[in-house]
C-alpha cells in the first residue's frame, strides 16, 4: 500500500495526513496492483462488444443447426441401405434414394456450411486444419453418394455424412459455449468513465456539457460520489478518492489543492474543483485501454493440438487417398473399385471421435475448475499453464488482504495492549479512514469492549481526540510526537518504519501510552503458496509498485525469489517481457486495472477474484476466492486436462491409423476389405471410449 512512502520518523517532518496517511501524487498511485486484458484467441480484431456478440450468436447458431440435423440424421440413418442391413430388416420402396438424397442435401449444406466455410478461410491462409479435415470427409461422403444415386457403381456414405455433421456440430456447440465467456473487457473500461460533467463557467455558475465538448484548462466541479470525468488537478477541495479500480490501491487516497487525479476515480467526500489537463485520447485509462489492445495483438496465438492432428490428417488423408488409387488403378481394378476404396480412405480419416475428444474434455474441465473456485476464461492459456516455471505476484490484494491491519502494539505504560486498542478503537470509532478501521477491526477480533466518548476532536492533519472516563485520549502521527518533542524508546518504530507500516501512538492526558502498527496484512494462504511452488520449481516474484521496504518486508515473510518494487504500471509489461526472457514461461497474477498491459503479456494471466470487473473480464483465468493457493490448483488441472486431451486424440486418431490401411484394401488379396458397416461400429467405439475418458477427469482432486 502507498501510505508508507517515506519513513515515519519522530525527527521528520510530518508525512502524513491523518496520523500517517500521506498525500499521494500523481505517480504514487499509478504504481499499483491490477489487471489483466487479453481477449479470447477467437475474437482478436473483434473487440469489445462485437465479439461477445458474435460468439453468443455462434452459440446459437451451433446449437440450433446440431437440433435440426438430428432431426434430419433419423430418417437418413433409417433409410441407408448398409444400416437397413446391419438392423436385419428391407424397409426398401420406390424413390427411397431419391428422399435419402433430397434429406442429405439438407445436412450437407445447412449443417455443413459453418464448416465449409472455415475451410474456406483456412485453406486462405494456408493453414489447412480441423474444418478443411471435416470439409473434405463431408463433401467427398456427399458428392461420392450423389453420384451412386445417379447410377455410379458403388455404395452410398450419406448415413457417414450425416453422423459426421451432426457429432461435428455438437463438439463446435460445446466448444463455443465454453469461449462464449468472451472478454468485455474493453468495453468495461470504456464504461468507467463518466459521459458527462459538470463545467464552472467565467460567471461561477455550473452547466452539464458533454466529456466530447470539454478543454484543456477547462474547470469542473465533481461532487461527492461522481466519477472524475478526465485526469486533471485539483485547484479548490479536499477528499478521499477512491482509485481503487484503476490502480489497485486498495485504500481511498486523500487529495487537496494541486494533487493529480485521473478520470474515472470516485470522489469520496469532499466538493472538488479540477482544471482539466489531458483529454479522453491523453488520459491514463486510454494508455490503458491502447496498452491492452496492444499487448493482445503481439499475444502469440496457441495452435490447438486437435487442430495440429487435423492439419496432419488432412494430408495424410490426401496422401493415403492419391495412393490408393493409383495403387488400385495399377493392380487392374476397375475405376469404381479404385474410386470405392479411395472414397472410403479419405472419408474415414476424418475421425468422429476428434471433434469431441478436445471439446468433451474442455466442458468437463471448466466444469471442474468452476467447482473448484477458477474460472478458465481462455482455453490456450490455461493448458500453456502445466508449463510455468515462474509465477509473478501483485503484492496488494493478491498476496496481502489488500486493507489494514493492525500487526504490532507496543506500550509505554503499565497498561496492557488490549486497553490500549479499547481506547485507540473508541476515538477511532467515528472515523471513516482506513488506519480506524484497521484499528476496530483488530478490536472486535479481540472481542474489546468500546467506552464511552465526548468532545472528540479532529487535530487538523495529525491525528484526532476524545475524553474518556474524564481523561483526554489522543490518537495522533509519528510527526505530532516529533513536533512536541516527546521522547521514547524508539526501537521498535524504527523497526517497524523499515519495513513501511504506518504507526499511530496513543497520548493519555499528554502522557504517551502505546504506539500501534498497521500495515496491509498478508495473506496466511500467500506462504504455504510460496512453499509449493517451490516444491514444483517454480520461482515465487514480487512486482509491485509500492515502496522497496514494504515489498522486502512481505517477500521476506513468505519466501519471494525475486522482488521488483517501484514500478510504474507502464512498466510492468516491460518487466514480465523481460523476465520472460530469460526463457521463463511466466504467469502473472493480479487484481486491478493498470496490471492489464503486464497480464497480457505473461503467457497465462490470473486475476485474483476479489479485484475488479475488468481485472476479470481480461484475465485468462479468474480465482474466485482471491486465495493465492488456487493457482497451485490451475498447474495441477492443467496437466490433468493435457494429458486426458492427448489420450483423447490417440483414441480418437489410433482408430483411424488402424482402418486406413484395411480401407485401402491392403489386406484385400487375403479378402479382407474394411467395409463400411465395420467401420462404422468402429468409429462409433472410438467416440464412446473418448466420451468416456473426458468423464474420469471428474476423479480429479486438488494438490
Amino acid at each position: 500500500m502507498n501510505h508508507h512512502k517515506k519513513e515515519a520518523h519522530p525527527d521528520q517532518e510530518e508525512n502524513h495526513n491523518h496520523h500517517g496517511q500521506e498525500e499521494h501524487t500523481h505517480h504514487d498511485h499509478h504504481d499499483h496492483e491490477s489487471h489483466n486484458g487479453s481477449h479470447d484467441e477467437h475474437d482478436h480484431d473483434n473487440h469489445g462488444h462485437g465479439a461477445h456478440d458474435h460468439h453468443g450468436h455462434m452459440v446459437t447458431e451451433f446449437r440450433n443447426k446440431f437440433f435440426v440435423v438430428l432431426i434430419f440424421t433419423i430418417p437418413i440413418l433409417l433409410l441407408s441401405p448398409m444400416i437397413q442391413d446391419f438392423m436385419g430388416v428391407d424397409w426398401h420402396f420406390a424413390g427411397d434414394l431419391y428422399i435419402l438424397a433430397g434429406l442429405s442435401t439438407f445436412v450437407y449444406f445447412y449443417g455443413g456450411w459453418p464448416f465449409l466455410k472455415g475451410a474456406f478461410d483456412e485453406l486462405r491462409n494456408r493453414e489447412p486444419g480441423m474444418m478443411t479435415l471435416i470439409a473434405m470427409a463431408i463433401s467427398i461422403a456427399f458428392f461420392y453418394s450423389m453420384a451412386v444415386v445417379f447410377g455410379f457403381n458403388g455404395e452410398q456414405l450419406f448415413w457417414e455424412l450425416a453422423t459426421l455433421v451432426l457429432i461435428m456440430l455438437l463438439g463446435h456447440w460445446i466448444e463455443m459455449r465454453s469461449i462464449n465467456n468472451a472478454s468485455k473487457a474493453l468495453e468495461s473500461l470504456a464504461s468507467l468513465m463518466p459521459s458527462t460533467a459538470n463545467r464552472i463557467a467565467e460567471n461561477g455558475e455550473t452547466e452539464e456539457v458533454q466529456v466530447d465538448a470539454i478543454k484543456a484548462g477547462d474547470l469542473l466541479l465533481v461532487k461527492p460520489g461522481e466519477k472524475m470525468p478526465l485526469d486533471g488537478k485539483i485547484v479548490k477541495g479536499k477528499s478521499q478518492i477512491d482509485e481503487s479500480m484503476l490502480t489497485g490501491e486498495s485504500v481511498p487516497v486523500t487529495k487537496s489543492v494541486n494533487d493529480e487525479v485521473i478520470g474515472g476515480s470516485i470522489n469520496r467526500e469532499g466538493s472538488l474543483t479540477i482544471e482539466v489537463e489531458k483529454l479522453m485520447d491523453e488520459s491514463y485509462l486510454n494508455q490503458v485501454i491502447e496498452m491492452v489492445k496492444e499487448s493482445q495483438k503481439t499475444k502469440s496465438k496457441t495452435q490447438d493440438i486437435t487442430n495440429q492432428a487435423a492439419k496432419w490428417l488432412f494430408y495424410i488423408a490426401l496422401a493415403a487417398g492419391i495412393i490408393t488409387f493409383i495403387v488400385w488403378i495399377s493392380i487392374g481394378a476397375t475405376v469404381d473399385t479404385a474410386i470405392q476404396r479411395t472414397v472410403t480412405v479419405m472419408v474415414i480419416t476424418c475421425p468422429h471421435a476428434l471433434g469431441l475428444a478436445a471439446p468433451l474434455v474442455i466442458s468437463v474441465s471448466t466444469a471442474l475448475s468452476a467447482k473448484h473456485g477458477l474460472l478458465i476464461r481462455k482455453r490456450p492459456q490455461f493448458e500453456r499453464a502445466r508449463n510455468i516455471d515462474a509465477v509473478i505476484f501483485d503484492k496488494t490484494g493478491t498476496l496481502t488482504e489488500g486493507k489494514f491491519g493492525v500487526t504490532d502494539v507496543q506500550t509505554f505504560s503499565d497498561m496492557d495492549e488490549n486497553k490500549i486498542l479499547s481506547y485507540a478503537a473508541t476515538v477511532e470509532n467515528d472515523s471513516e479512514h482506513p488506519i480506524a478501521t484497521g484499528i476496530l477491526n483488530e478490536a472486535m477480533q479481540r472481542k474489546l469492549k468500546l467506552h464511552e466518548m465526548t468532545h472528540f476532536n479532529s487535530i487538523t492533519g495529525v491525528g484526532i481526540e476524545g475524553t474518556i472516563d474524564n481523561r483526554n485520549i489522543k490518537v495522533v502521527s509519528p510527526g505530532y510526537i516529533s513536533e512536541q518533542g516527546i521522547s521514547f524508546d524508539d526501537q521498535n518504530f524504527n523497526k517497524w518504519s523499515e519495513q513501511g507500516k504506518t504507526v499511530v501512538f496513543l497520548i493519555i492526558d499528554e502522557e504517551l501510552s502505546g504506539a500501534i502498527a498497521l500495515a496491509d496484512k498478508i495473506k496466511e494462504s500467500s506462504k504455504q503458496t510460496v512453499e509449493q511452488l517451490h516444491k514444483r520449481n517454480i520461482k515465487a516474484i514480487m512486482l509491485t509498485g509500492d515502496n522497496r521496504k514494504v515489498a522486502n518486508y512481505v517477500a521476506e515473510q513468505i519466501g519471494i525469489d525475486e522482488v521488483y518494487a517501484e514500478v510504474l504500471p507502464d512498466q510492468k509489461a516491460e518487466k514480465v517481457t523481460e523476465i520472460q526472457k530469460r526463457g521463463l514461461v511466466v504467469a502473472m497474477t493480479g487484481d486491478g486495472i493498470n496490471d492489464a498491459p503486464a497480464l497480457t503479456k505473461a503467457d497465462v494471466g490470473i486475476a485474483v477474484g476479489a479485484g475488479t470487473d475488468i481485472a476479470m473480464d481480461s484475465a485468462d483465468i479468474v480465482l474466485v476466492d482471491s486465495n493465492p493457493k488456487d493457482i497451485l490448483a490451475i498447474f495441477s488441472l492443467s496437466k490433468r486436462t493435457f494429458n486426458k486431451l492427448v489420450q483423447n486424440l490417440i483414441w480418437a486418431t489410433g482408430y483411424n491409423i488402424f482402418a486406413i490401411p484395411l480401407a485401402a484394401g491392403v489386406l484385400a488379396p487375403w479378402g479382407i476389405v474394411l467395409s463400411p458397416a465395420v467401420g462404422a461400429i468402429l468409429m462409433s467405439l472410438s467416440t464412446i471410449i473418448v466420451a468416456i475418458n473426458a468423464q474420469l477427469l471428474h476423479r480429479f482432486e486438488m494438490d
